[in-house]
């Protein structure tokens, strides 16, 4: 039986993540938090999950490294050093990184840059995304990970087109940029929505997480798929096949 390790075992996620492994009957390696021994878990467990901090990343991508353990990432605040520190261990070892691990999520993003390849520049794209008041990043990486399907659709990179804070801007909407705008407050899972808008007519692509649990079954499925992968980089796309 594969069993998963948890970075992160404490917080919000790897305690949603522990019931999730508890109902499907899969073995619980054990969990790693501040202060535990990253190697050890990365030596016991034959997948594992990282929903902790991005300031902790290197050494877990190190620990799963050296033991040749898969890791699915699912911290978000992640940085392009961070980035390259996953292409760095992915010649190594299985590595799956995403910004959401919810299976709706992945097909939401597909929908989203189907819509962004078929529909012309005219059609403008904003991205509202709602959380609960606890939530360290802003976009958060769900929205990004949106954000990028749309560029994707579009031919673009989305640092070259995004706009995350319009406070102090003036002056009309420049065409083809996509914009950002977040809300925080209370106790809000986590709401996404992704609005295409032109002359008379809008679409709105949403996505609202009403349970935690979706995103720790999504985390588990990904881990459990890793476990049998060669060294590379993943995607939650692969997961499902898409």
């Amino acid at each position: 039986m594969t069993s998963i390790g948890i970075y992160g075992s404490l917080g919000r996620m790897g305690t949603a993540i522990r019931d999730i492994l508890t109902v499907q009957g899969v073995r619980l390696a054990g969990g790693a938090d501040a202060g535990d021994d990253p190697a050890e878990l990365a030596r016991a467990a034959d997948a594992l999950v990282d929903f902790s901090t991005a300031s902790a990343l290197g050494v877990h991508l190190a620990a799963a490294r050296d033991a040749g353990t898969p890791i699915v990432i699912g911290t978000t605040g992640l940085t392009p050093a961070d980035h390259a520190a996953i292409d760095e261990a992915a010649r190594d070892i299985a590595v799956l990184q995403t910004g959401n691990t919810s299976l709706g999520v992945v097909l939401l993003a597909r929908l989203v840059r189907e819509a962004a390849t078929r529909l012309g520049p005219d059609w403008d794209i904003e991205i509202v995304e709602a959380h609960h008041r606890h939530k360290l990043d802003a976009p958060s990486g769900t929205a990004l990970m949106l954000g990028e399907a749309a560029a994707a659709g579009r031919g673009v990179a989305l640092g070259d087109v995004r706009v995350a804070d319009r406070a102090g801007l003036s002056g009309a909407r420049a065409e083809g940029t996509i914009g950002f705008a977040s809300l925080r407050g209370g106790s809000i899972v986590g709401d996404h929505n992704v609005i295409l808008v032109t002359e008379g007519e809008r679409i709105e692509l949403a996505h609202y997480a009403q349970d935690r649990a979706i995103f720790a079954r999504g985390a588990v499925r990904a881990a459990l798929w890793l476990a049998g992968q060669p060294a590379g980089r993943y995607t939650m796309d692969a997961v499902l096949g898409l």
